[in-house]
């Protein structure tokens, strides 16, 4: 009797055991969906746009995933990163959208382009299927509302910037304002948008010039600013237009301050405008310094930097911004019940406010984590300084 209650008890004992190390192994690899690969994928204008904003993000993706990648991927597992040329064509993107589905990732990076990704929305791509998007450059308001509740926003949005640029004037106690704007979406909505602020502030005049991105209509619109003899100027658009625009009213005589979105790369603004011409224009910036030292997450992402691209010793905002892109949907990956779609996004709405080391995105509230948004200035050497 003794040897079968001893028996019995080592079978209870051994299935109980096996239970214990089952759930033990499926929760160090997150259960059986977890055994899919950790996909991200980057479709982007490594052609047809003349600024080096998708190789900067990518530079920063792929910094991100060597560092994740060494310290042991997703739950042991790697991440396996591609990349896409949409020739920056809305056309391009829906191609290379199709072919990246069949590869199963969790999430797209940091897509580019108004006329993409108003596309995207329009044709409802994200509708069939479940691939999330982290991150979309431009940050138009209209990507945003209504938006998609499968594509999420990092950076700051255009109004925030706007509104961030035009308060910032009147501090600095401006009461003319100057607004060239392009004629198209990001420059027309921006002008109501700075309107609406200036409004608020209350004391800041407004007078706005329009133009197309011609060279010839540039400059006759600098000279109608130059002689209005504002205190500052904004200048809204694609960032040729405004980096165009900084050189065409350094030309017109414009002296004073000029402000720009942060999509404008300072180094455009000096290869158009010169060294002297770029010299104190302020631009928005939706992260902070990425050559910063101060904050524990710039260590971490100049270390990933440093260790990816070692021929590189300065920083741009869309490699920061690439880099928290893939840090973001990875950390929600870690904490999803599964490795879908759909549990990741259920993760980064669970994940409340979080502080990446000196920066914090909450998705608990919406599909845009942060409303940082600081001013850098062009220095004499051509470097920002925050």
């Amino acid at each position: 009797m003794n040897r079968l209650l001893q028996y019995r008890t080592a079978r209870r004992w051994i299935a109980v055991t096996s239970m214990a190390l089952a759930g033990m192994v499926a929760a160090s690899i997150g259960g059986p969906a977890m055994a899919q690969p950790a996909v991200l994928g980057q479709i982007g204008p490594f052609s047809g746009l003349p600024v080096p904003d998708a190789i900067e993000v990518n530079q920063g993706i792929t910094a991100y995933v060597a560092q994740a990648n060494a310290a042991g991927g997703v739950r042991g597992q790697k991440i396996d990163f591609f990349q896409a040329d949409d020739r920056y064509t809305p056309e391009g993107f829906r191609e290379q959208f199709e072919r990246a589905r069949q590869r199963q990732p969790i999430a797209l990076l940091s897509p580019i382009g108004s006329a993409t990704l108003t596309a995207m929305l329009r044709d409802k791509l994200l509708d069939d299927g479940d691939t999330l998007i982290m991150n979309a450059i431009p940050g138009a308001e209209s990507l945003r509302n209504p938006g998609h509740p499968r594509l999420f926003h990092i950076r700051a949005g255009d109004r925030q910037q706007i509104e961030k640029i035009v308060s910032h004037a009147r501090t600095l106690g401006m009461t003319r304002l100057a607004v060239l704007h392009q004629e198209i979406p990001i420059g027309t909505s921006g002008l109501a948008m700075a309107r609406a602020e200036a409004e608020r502030v209350k004391g800041l005049e407004l007078t706005a010039v329009q133009s197309t991105n011609d060279p010839a209509a540039l400059a006759a619109a600098s000279t109608d600013i130059a002689k209005a003899n504002p205190q500052g100027v904004l200048v809204l658009g694609a960032p040729p237009f405004m980096a165009g625009g900084v050189a065409a009213l350094r030309k017109a005589g414009v002296s004073q301050w000029i402000f720009v979105l942060s999509y404008v790369p300072a180094q455009l603004i000096v290869k158009l405008a010169g060294p002297q011409g770029a010299r104190g224009v302020g631009i928005a910036q939706t992260y902070p310094n990425p050559n910063g030292k101060s904050l524990p997450m710039m260590r971490e992402f100049q270390a990933a930097m440093k260790a990816a691209h070692p021929t590189l010793t300065e920083y741009t905002p869309f490699q920061l911004e690439g880099y928290m892109s893939a840090r973001i949907v990875t950390d929600a990956m870690r904490r999803a019940r599964d490795r879908t779609p759909e549990a990741v996004i259920a993760a980064l709405r669970g994940m409340g406010e979080i502080d990446l080391g000196g920066f914090r995105v909450n998705f608990s509230r919406g599909n845009v984590g942060s409303s940082f948004v600081d001013i850098g200035v062009i220095a004499v050497d051509g470097k920002l300084r925050y």
